[in-house]
């Protein structure tokens, strides 16, 4: 992987939010505290930009389980003003609405919707902007639900991969369960990233880093990391068939 200093990465994070806030006359910002690392992290580069005072926390879980518990930890631990809202009521209204009984998938989509939604209502009604949670090692494999959790006003983590998110959430002093457990999208019991994705984050970001950022051979990465191209082949096709999430609706040119 690539060599950061992440001392410095902190402080240009930090003086990307306070940009950005400023650049948008904002009042502060709001967060989706998940529970995972992401998240918590976001929250902690927000508190040393603008101040505890200038953070708004939502944790909106659909089950109750420890990641409620590790979500309550960020910010009691920062101090920031945080609302619950369970969003069970909301998301089986909308499936009542359907008609249908969506897959678990499709029902994981309109739970990250819905979260979203709320979000930008407490971001209006405070003229905060939402900061979204997602890294880089995500955004390329298109790991998120379009005009869900990939919804937001800015995105500080969006370059930085998920094995480096965590080099920065330790010096942030991100609590150690945190950064410890399989990460989890929480859209169903029993969900991990890591198996959802089919390829662990370490070795996922090996890959990434080179065949995106460096557009080595793959057949060159297979061999530097000791693995069969056909991994490589497995995450350049996560990326190939996600290039839609990655922009904006486009059209035909008249």
């Amino acid at each position: 992987m690539r060599e950061l200093n992440y001392g410095e990465v902190i402080e240009k994070l930090v003086s990307f939010i306070q940009e950005k806030v400023g650049e948008a006359k904002s009042n502060g910002v709001v967060i989706g505290i998940s529970g995972g690392v992401d998240s918590a992290t976001t929250a902690y580069l927000a508190v040393k930009a603008l101040g505890r005072e200038r953070v708004l926390g939502l944790i909106m879980p659909y089950y109750n389980n420890q990641d409620v518990d590790d979500a309550r930890l960020v910010c009691s631990s920062l101090g920031i003003e945080c609302r619950e809202i369970g969003i069970k009521p909301i998301v089986d209204s909308f499936v009542a609405g359907l008609g249908f009984q969506p897959d678990k998938r499709s029902l994981g989509n309109i739970m990250s919707r819905t979260r979203m939604v709320l979000l930008y209502a407490h971001a209006n009604a405070k003229n905060y902007l939402v900061l979204g949670t997602g890294n880089r090692s995500e955004f390329l494999t298109g790991y998120f639900t379009k005009w869900g959790d990939g919804a937001s006003d800015y995105a500080p983590l969006i370059n930085l991969y998920k094995t480096e998110v965590w080099e920065v959430a330790k010096l942030l002093g991100v609590p150690e369960r945190i950064i410890e457990k399989k990460p989890r999208a929480g859209l169903w019991e029993g969900q991990t990233d890591e198996d959802e994705l089919g390829i662990s984050y370490r070795l996922l970001d090996e890959i990434l880093w080179r065949l995106v950022d460096l557009k080595m051979p793959k057949e060159e990465i297979a061999g530097e990391l000791g693995i069969p191209v056909e991994r490589v082949e497995y995450v350049e096709n996560l990326v190939r068939r996600s290039e839609h999430k990655r922009r904006l609706p486009l059209g035909p040119e008249f």
